[in-house]
């Protein structure tokens, strides 16, 4: 090839002459190819890469239909395709028909000529369709891997299986004793399923009181100053992956590039992934479409069931560099020096701790009636809960972004489950029960809250079907999980992650009762339950409220936020939109356990995110 690529490039203006000794070093430490690390760590454009080339003649041919033959691609693997941009099809006139976005990559001809012993034909197309096609026609094994590892490793441990026969015999059995206990004797029978039912409602809101005064108490969080990460090595820092899974994300994508463009660390120590679906054409459009370098690299996830985040999780991983490994939403605005404190506080832990957990908030809180809640959840939840649950040495639920892996730990867990949709909850006990801990740290990652009532409904439904199956996976031998976990934590998972489900979906039938005596006054209601039942229900539906308002109202104080105290009082209102949620969680994991209940992002009014947040 007579002309270099990446002499054109520094001829034309478009990477200067230190970036391209840069470029050229770097690609001798990591074997990815100059035109790879030019468009993935933020040198050049795709569009001034593809302006470039077609001013020397070069024309970018539309590959996704070419012709292949699975013997050709039989002798090459996906991770040296995918690190050169570059793919092999066929043999034809004696030549083979290889697709290069770089057509001066020696090192990849010579492979060709190598492997082949035959001259390539080069067809030059954009970096995106030559990784579409790669991913599409050689990932096969890696996402049967990210969908059937954990199952083939530790099937116990998978939430494949819904139900386990033992579960589905226990379950029938309860129905079945409630159902002749109410035929036999309707009036005691109704009294013991209100009394049970209004007392794990009550222990439940007190158990989490008890977690947000103890997590209020206790600054273990806090563990990571400004000298820490001032004092920090640059030169030192390790290669850090962080896995951007989005689905049909197209409006978001020039947000989230800013986003990472303003994380502080050092670019070529980044390994970022941005997982898109084998479908979903309308994001990478979005991608093509960029007037300004990005800093992540695309790989397309193969088609391939169930359609979940924490498939496309696993699927990336087979991909990463890093040392740490972390997981961010399209819409997530982290504070730029999260990496640095991640990496500083893991130099101070015991080596058994092999996540931290950054907090949770939103730059919307103010918008309307619906953020806000969330907001005041969400505060008490990361930064009241959590650190209450660290300080009990109670499992940890992790929060759906913003929690940061040891690589080699994360995979030894057999990553995440493609089958349980609140996939990282589901991790977090699943590490824990391994002898693992998991820290909590002082940074925030600010998220969009849901604004729109249908959408909140839709993405909540999804969160407690997840802890639904994260419950029934993990109780499925009780006696082994007191034996992993200790009694200590295993009933700290029964009333956090098992009665949250069941809080929400009680609630309800409390409130009909609450309201059917207070304001209805009906007779029926008082002859059939005794005064006391009625009194014990009506007390601990009240106190359970009242308790939850409390803690609400606690969760203003750590970030400030005096003016959403008042709206602490709704939060009987806002759980009625809990158990409409729950209810819908509990029939599709009843229907469909594995469907993944999209959440469209990109709504919020708020057009300057950083104004929100101070």
């Amino acid at each position: 090839m007579s002309i270099s690529i990446p002499e054109l490039l520094v001829n034309d203006g478009f990477i200067i002459p230190g970036d391209q000794e840069k470029i050229k070093h770097f690609s001798e430490r990591s074997g990815m190819s100059y035109a790879k690390i030019a468009l993935n760590f933020g040198y050049i454009s795709r569009k001034n890469y593809e302006r470039s080339l077609t001013n020397a003649g070069f024309t970018f041919a539309p590959v996704r239909e070419e012709a292949f033959d699975t013997e050709i691609l039989k002798k090459i693997d996906l991770k040296f395709a995918n690190d050169h941009i570059a793919l092999p099809l066929r043999i034809e006139n004696n030549k083979v028909v290889t697709l290069m976005s770089d057509p001066s990559n020696q090192l990849f001809i010579e492979f060709i000529k190598f492997t082949y012993d035959l001259e390539p034909h080069i067809i030059v197309a954009s970096d995106l369709d030559i990784t579409w096609l790669s991913h599409k026609l050689l990932g096969e094994k890696y996402v049967k891997a990210s969908v059937f590892e954990l199952l083939r490793r530790d099937p116990e441990s998978s939430a494949s299986t819904t139900f386990t026969s033992p579960q589905l015999i226990t379950i029938f059995i309860i129905i079945s004793i409630t159902a002749i206990g109410l035929v036999l004797n309707f009036k005691n029978t109704s009294i013991i399923i209100n009394v049970i039912i209004s007392t794990i409602f009550l222990i439940a809101i007190v158990f989490k009181l008890f977690l947000a005064l103890v997590g209020s108490r206790f600054e273990l969080h806090q563990a990571v100053t400004k000298t820490d990460v001032r004092d920090i090595v640059e030169s030192s820092l390790p290669v850090y992956t962080i896995l951007l899974p989005v689905y049909k994300e197209d409006k978001l994508i020039k947000k989230l590039i800013w986003n990472l463009q303003s994380l502080d660390y050092p670019r070529e120590q980044l390994d970022i992934k941005l997982l898109i679906e084998e479908d979903d054409d309308e994001t990478m459009q979005a991608v093509q479409n960029l007037d300004f370098p990005g800093i992540f690299e695309v790989i397309v996830v193969p088609f391939h069931l169930p359609k979940t985040k924490p498939k496309a999780c696993n699927y990336g991983l087979h991909f990463s560099k890093g040392k740490y490994l972390t997981i961010y939403d399209a819409e997530d605005i982290p504070d730029t020096d999260q990496l640095k404190k991640v990496v500083a506080l893991f130099a101070k832990l015991p080596q058994n701790y092999i996540c931290v957990q950054s907090a949770l908030n939103y730059f919307n809180r103010n918008e309307n009636f619906l953020t806000r809640m969330f907001t005041l959840e969400y505060s008490y939840w990361f930064d009241y809960m959590l650190p209450g649950l660290d300080t009990l040495d109670i499992p940890i639920p992790l929060g759906g972004t913003s929690n940061h892996f040891k690589m080699d730990a994360l995979i030894e867990l057999g990553a995440w489950d493609p089958f349980n949709v609140t996939e990282d909850a589901d991790l977090g006990v699943r590490a824990y029960a391994k002898g693992y801990k998991i820290s909590i740290i002082n940074s925030t990652t600010y998220e969009e809250a849901n604004n729109e009532p249908i959408n909140w409904i839709r993405q909540r439904s999804r969160w407690i079907k997840g802890y639904m199956q994260t419950y029934l996976v993990h109780m499925r031998n009780p006696a082994a999980l007191v034996r992993k976990i200790g009694w200590r934590g295993f009933w700290g998972f029964n009333f956090f992650i098992g009665a949250t489900s069941a809080t929400f979906l009680a609630y309800p039938l409390l409130l009909a009762i609450f309201i059917s005596y207070l304001i209805f006054d009906f007779s029926t209601i008082r002859s059939l339950f005794p005064d006391w039942v009625l009194f014990m229900a009506i007390f601990n539906l009240m106190v359970g409220n009242i308790l939850m308002i409390y803690i609400n109202m606690m969760a203003v104080f750590k970030r400030r936020y005096f003016e959403l105290i008042l709206f602490a009082i709704a939060n009987p209102v806002y759980w009625l939109m809990h158990s409409a949620a729950a209810y819908m969680g509990l029939y599709q994991l009843i229907v469909k356990p594995f469907y993944w209940e999209k959440t469209n992002h990109g709504l919020s009014k708020v057009n300057n995110p950083t104004n929100v947040i101070k």
